[in-house]
């Protein structure tokens, strides 16, 4: 049975990342007179690939690439695809993708302590966090599942 849960959470998270991707973290202003623009994800590495394409490209790899390698090598190892022996990279692929989480955090905690702009969480930043961390989850209960092989 909870082979089962994993599975399905698992290959649903293949849907719940892009559309946390494009979901809007936050809401931000210059000034509280004006309205908030959204920003999520994507339109964030935009604006990253416009001005600094190292940071563009560190953000890419946290934000994009990590969760979803993970997530497919995750259904690899639950479909006997994929070697069980790869989990310590997958579980080092959730941990990238959290210190994504922690950026924009910070990034709102800094934003918010200068105080020349306007800053709101939106329902993106958890949404994104709670695949994050469902994909820990998983990964973590995975061995669980998996067993030890038979002898051949």
């Amino acid at each position: 049975m909870l082979r089962l849960v994993l599975i399905a959470a698992n290959l649903a998270l293949l849907v719940a990342f892009p559309i946390a991707w494009f979901a809007p973290l936050m809401r931000a202003g210059i000034l509280p007179l004006f309205k908030l623009s959204e920003i999520s994800v994507i339109s964030g590495l935009q604006s990253l690939w416009g001005s600094d394409v190292f940071l563009a490209l560190v953000v890419t790899v946290f934000a994009l690439f990590a969760p979803y390698l993970k997530t497919i090598g995750l259904a690899l190892i639950h479909f006997d695809l994929l070697s069980p022996k790869l989990l310590p990279v997958m579980s080092w692929l959730g941990k990238l993708a959290m210190a994504d989480v922690f950026l924009i955090a910070l990034y709102i905690v800094l934003t918010k302590g200068v105080g020349i702009g306007k800053i709101e969480t939106a329902y993106g930043l958890y949404l994104f966090t709670a695949c994050i961390l469902l994909s820990i989850v998983i990964s973590a209960l995975t061995p669980r599942i998996i067993g030890p092989k038979p002898a051949a």
